[in-house]
Parts: C-alpha cells; sequence; structure tokens
C-alpha cells in the first residue's frame, strides 16, 4: 500500500514575467512538488527560496512559491 502525498509545494511565475511568453512556457505555466509530511514539504520549500547554484551570481530565480496542505 502506498502512502499518499499529501502537502505539497505550487510553484507559478508571477505577473508579466518574460519567460510567460507564448514562445516559451506560457502565462499558465505552473508545475506542483508532493510529500508525504509537512516537514519534508517545508525543507524543501525553504530550499527553493534560496538560489540555484546554478545561477550567475546577481541573477535571481522569478518564482512564486505557496504550501499545499490537506483540507
Amino acid at each position: 500500500m502506498s502512502v499518499q502525498k499529501q502537502f505539497g509545494i505550487i510553484v507559478k511565475m508571477p505577473e508579466n514575467d518574460p519567460m510567460a511568453a507564448p514562445h516559451l512556457l506560457g502565462d499558465d505555466w505552473a508545475g506542483e512538488r508532493w510529500f508525504e509530511t509537512a516537514e519534508e514539504r517545508d525543507r524543501a520549500y525553504d530550499g527553493m527560496l534560496h538560489n540555484p547554484g546554478n545561477y550567475r551570481k546577481g541573477d535571481r530565480p522569478s518564482i512564486q512559491l505557496s504550501k499545499i496542505d490537506p483540507n
């Protein structure tokens, strides 16, 4: 029996982001990541708040993160 992953993170782009152009990601681009526990989700969320190591110095990712909790 598999454990249902109930805790998630929604990743979206801010309004008017250049990557939302139709020939790139499009304005309705979004992603979700799911976790079994709130603790796992919160660790991933905190990590996603920091710049990825492959970004140039001074560059900032333009993403909006939202936590998903079970109803």
